[in-house]
């Protein structure tokens, strides 16, 4: 049994290892699931201590395609189709831009940027009702997108953006995860023409895609459960220590 799993499994990678990215796939599913956000950049940390650093983005990005397809067909007849329908063409267009200028950006810096722009959606005065309209989405979808190609987790910002034009839970869990879903797909396209070999990772990214279905379930049972005020407290606490998290791997990067 041990021999098959192994086989099934790229020659860099443990039995050991594959176990546990896949139970963080389910745990971190749950998390996003009920408290709305979290889960992709938790699972992104762990990968980067896991994973070969050329898998990393590419198969978190598959990943999470999965986990946030998952969460989005659950949640359907909550999805806000006014935003995704302006959000997608954004997405095509910022992962085209992307894919032309696949090389080192400045990670510190597009990690405070995401961090500022984080924390003023959160604890900031509302947003001015044009940006949160058709052309703002579009812009929306065009930056992280862009940037997501990069760091591997824009989560955070799409889900702020996003709770700015929700106030009920489903509804901001269910349009995140059409966005996210839309916003993950163009990296297999990308990273797959740039070389790198998916079909090694097939078995570990289809466990966890299956892992984290059984997360996404039971979280938004927990979420179901939950007030509207206390979800909004707890999703913009979230937001904002993964914030703080970003300004110290940026800290951490600069000295």
């Amino acid at each position: 049994m041990q021999a098959l799993i192994e086989a099934l499994l790229p020659a860099d990678l443990s039995g050991l290892s594959a176990i546990i990215l896949i139970v963080a796939a389910a745990t971190t599913s749950a998390i996003t699931a009920a408290v709305g956000i979290g889960g992709g950049v938790l699972l992104l940390g762990l990968m980067a201590v896991v994973l070969p650093p050329a898998a990393i983005i590419p198969v978190h990005g598959v990943v999470q395609l999965g986990s946030n397809a998952g969460r989005a067909l659950m949640t359907f007849r909550y999805i806000d189709i006014r935003i995704i329908g302006w959000f997608a063409p954004g997405v095509v267009l910022g992962a085209w831009l992307g894919s032309q200028f696949l090389v080192g950006l400045p990670l510190p810096l597009i990690q405070l940027c995401i961090a500022g722009f984080i924390l003023l959606l959160c604890w900031g005065p509302p947003i001015p009702r044009v940006a949160t309209g058709a052309a703002g989405t579009l812009l929306a979808a065009v930056l992280t997108s862009f940037v997501s190609l990069f760091v591997g987790a824009t989560g955070p910002l799409v889900a702020a953006f996003i709770k700015q034009q929700q106030e009920q839970p489903l509804p901001t869990v269910a349009t995140f995860a059409a966005a996210m879903t839309l916003q993950h797909a163009p990296k297999a396209i990308v990273y797959g023409a740039a070389g790198f070999v998916f079909s090694e990772w097939l078995a570990l990214i289809a466990a966890m895609i299956a892992a984290g279905a059984l997360g996404t379930w039971a979280g938004l049972h927990l979420l179901k459960r939950r007030t509207d005020q206390r979800f909004a407290l707890i999703f913009n606490l979230v937001l904002t220590l993964l914030a703080a998290r970003l300004i110290w791997q940026a800290l951490a990067n600069l000295l």
